[in-house]
This record gives C-alpha cells, sequence and structure tokens, in this order.
C-alpha cells in the first residue's frame, strides 16, 4: 500500500491573515476556500511544485476522541526542499518574508553560508510563530 503525505494543518489565529501571508509572501496556490458552515472555514494552499498542501482552518474542532487541536504557532520544523537555497530565500526575503540568512553546519556550530549536499537552511516563521525550514536539496524532487 502506498501511502502519502499531502496535507498538513497550520495552527493559526486568523485564518484571513495567514492566507495572506502564505500566498502572498510564500508564493503558495491557493487551492480551495470554503465557508462549511457558518462557523466553519478551510483554507488549503499548495507550495509551488509540492505534494503537500498545508490546511487552514477555523471552527473545525475534531473529534477529541480521535484527535485534538495544535495552539496557533506550535507547528515547527516543516520543511520545504529548494534545489537552490540562497535563490529560495532571497525569494522570499524580496516578498517581504523575514528570514535567516542561509546557513550550515559546521565543526564549530551553525555558522553563516551554504555547506555541503543537504546541508544549507534557512528559517521562517508565519505570524503566528509556526516555524518552516527551506532546505537546499540536491536535485529536484523527480530526480531523487
Amino acid at each position: 500500500m502506498e501511502w502519502t503525505l499531502e496535507v498538513v494543518m497550520v495552527p493559526v489565529s486568523d485564518v484571513d491573515r495567514a492566507k495572506e501571508f502564505y500566498a502572498e509572501k510564500c508564493g503558495f496556490k491557493v487551492d480551495l476556500d470554503m465557508q462549511l458552515s457558518e462557523t466553519a472555514r478551510v483554507v488549503q494552499l499548495t507550495p509551488t511544485g509540492s505534494r503537500c498542501s498545508i490546511v487552514l482552518t477555523e471552527g473545525m474542532t475534531p473529534p477529541s476522541e480521535w484527535a485534538s487541536t495544535a495552539e496557533p504557532g506550535s507547528l515547527q520544523g516543516m520543511q520545504l526542499c529548494v534545489v537552490d537555497v540562497v535563490a529560495g530565500r532571497e525569494e522570499l526575503a524580496g516578498r517581504g518574508v523575514e528570514i535567516s540568512p542561509v546557513m550550515h553546519l559546521g565543526e564549530k556550530g551553525w555558522e553563516e553560508g551554504k555547506g555541503d549536499t543537504w546541508n544549507s537552511w534557512a528559517y521562517f516563521r508565519d505570524p503566528d510563530g509556526n516555524g518552516w525550514v527551506v532546505q537546499e536539496a540536491p536535485a529536484p524532487l523527480s530526480e531523487r
């Protein structure tokens, strides 16, 4: 059986603010913005080239016996992979995202600049504090 990770729920306090951040600043495509009821709404966005989307919701509490809700800002370490981390960082910074310098793990700990294969990252947060990592991959996903 094939298991594919296709959607990750991102806990946010303001769906409209988060939608604007991910669509306008990060360049994610808005796949869906649906009002399910008077109180429930779901917004799905997908990074360019990704097979996995993110979902922002309001008014949709899962059944407590099966799942729990996360606090806005509690999601940390989601990774976006690009083949050129410097260009990816510049694109996000140019769109107004506050993002760290490109860094790598060296002999003395974290150092600025690119590292070897799979060892180059940049970090940013959404307006709620959910933490993202941009990592340089050696080739596009279709070639790995």
